[in-house]
């Protein structure tokens, strides 16, 4: 039986195919913590480091695939999209590149899904960070919306 992290897999496939270029792949969903991985080969850049691009979309895909999972577990179908976003480079990542996207406080979670069910449309903001331990490489904050469709129009 799959699990929701090998369906968001398909759906990131599925509906951004970037993600298939980049080689993303869903490493793991547990606890409330989204992970995914990159290899650092299919988005070097000139010099041998992670390019910011590809960085800036895995940690964009991030928050968007934890939205997309703690909508599903709520048994809600909506359109996410990003509304703004901002990224700060602290350090060149020269491996693979790791993101990791954790879901707010259950209150949080709880008042999005409310929201979403009363609205039709709900905003969330995410933290999201590539790289190892307490200093992570790239740290993005970013808002996203998810709505119902023809909501936003």
């Amino acid at each position: 039986m799959a699990t929701l992290a090998d369906e968001l897999q398909r759906v990131l496939r599925h509906e951004i195919p970037l993600t298939e270029a980049m080689g993303l792949a869903v490493a793991r969903y547990e606890a409330g913590c989204l992970t995914l991985h990159a290899p650092l080969a299919a988005n070097i850049n000139h010099k041998d480091t992670a390019f910011a691009g590809s960085l800036n979309a895995l940690a964009t895909l991030a928050g968007w695939g934890i939205v997309w999972l703690m909508l599903r577990e709520a048994g809600e179908e909506a359109v996410i999209v990003i509304q703004e976003s901002a990224i700060h480079y602290r350090a060149p990542v020269r491996t693979e590149m790791v993101a990791t996207c954790r879901l707010p406080d259950a209150h949080t979670c709880e008042r999005f899904v409310a929201t979403l069910r009363t609205r039709h449309k709900a905003r969330l903001a995410l933290s999201v960070t590539i790289g190892p331990g307490d200093r992570p490489a790239v740290e993005f904050r970013g808002r996203y919306i998810a709505h119902r469709p023809g909501v936003l129009g």
